[in-house]
């Protein structure tokens, strides 16, 4: 018995001819097969409305910053300002009436008389024509140091001998040449006729082996300035410094009011003898002296304290 072929189903043959396309015919366009758009629906959202309630419930009271002032009256000024400007007036013109009245009441001082016949001089009215004496250097200042500087320097002592520099000659010495001695002459130079320097006088001598001493007078014009007095102050000012002066403040020349007398320290280079060195400094008047001791052993205060004293009684 011959097998049947095994047949298909209908439906299956239905569905394989819908997938297989025509054959397209030449010329003919395209078919194209038609989309079918399904509508979307949307659904609406409701929103749910939110009440929003402050951290102290809905019954909270209003801020009474935010709650309307009742207007205030502006207060009136002026009033103590015056209250006070009255008492002040009424103080001060009680104050002037009492006073008045108290000096009114208080019996009269007498004032002293004008007239000082016990200041004239000379004590006694001079005949016409007469004048009178001058005054003495005990009673007049200007008249012993109007006369010669030199005069006033203080002496040798014995056994003294003359410099052997000749820069230091003694007697009356030229403003250039006393500036010259200094480390700026030239500013020394200008600052003497600056402060209107009069004249100058030195005495210089030798004693012992080794010993020199220098003393010298400045004197300025009188004036309203006290050029003597601040050129002692000025010398004495640096004088502390150790590199510029002695190093030390000194000591006080007795009865000079200002002076002062210092010692410095040795002065020691390799291969030569020490050097010591003392100087005094004191004004009187117009006149400034400065006084300078130099030895190769040492120098006693009672030395520079001795001569400075001594100066200080010639002036």
């Amino acid at each position: 018995m011959e097998s049947s072929p095994t047949s298909e189903p209908a439906g299956t043959d239905a569905a394989a001819a819908e997938r297989v396309p025509a054959a397209r015919v030449p010329g003919e366009p395209e078919a194209v097969e038609p989309v079918t758009v399904e509508p979307v629906t949307v659904e609406p959202v409701t929103v749910e409305p939110v009440t929003v309630e402050s951290a102290q419930g809905p019954d909270a009271a209003v801020p009474e910053a935010a709650q309307p002032s009742p207007a205030v009256p502006p207060r009136r000024r002026g009033r103590t300002a015056l209250l006070i400007a009255a008492a002040a007036l009424v103080g001060i013109v009680g104050g002037t009436a009492t006073g008045y009245g108290i000096q009114a009441h208080r019996p009269p001082t007498a004032l002293p008389p004008l007239s000082q016949p016990d200041l004239m001089y000379p004590a006694k009215p001079l005949s016409e024509g007469k004048a009178a004496d001058p005054l003495s250097a005990k009673e007049d200042h200007q008249v012993r140091t109007s006369g010669d500087l030199r005069d006033l320097l203080i002496g040798k002592p014995s056994g003294a001998r003359d410099p052997k520099v000749p820069s230091r000659e003694n007697g009356i010495v030229t403003v250039y040449t006393y500036a010259h001695d200094f480390e700026e002459p030239d500013y020394q130079l200008a600052y003497l006729l600056e402060e209107d320097v009069r004249r100058i006088a030195r005495v210089s001598w030798d004693q012992g082996a080794f010993r020199e001493v220098n003393v010298e007078l400045v004197q300025f014009r009188a004036g309203t300035l006290l050029a003597a007095q601040d050129y002692a102050e000025g010398q004495m000012s640096y004088m502390p410094d150790a590199k510029e002066g002695a190093g030390n403040d000194g000591d006080p020349i007795k009865g000079s009011g200002n002076g002062r007398y210092y010692l410095y320290k040795a002065d020691r280079k390799p291969g030569y003898e020490p050097v010591y060195h003392a100087r005094a400094v004191a004004q009187r008047g117009d006149i400034m002296f400065d006084i300078h001791v130099f030895d190769i052993k040492p120098i006693s205060k009672k030395d520079i304290r001795t001569l400075a004293e001594r100066q200080l009684e010639r002036l």
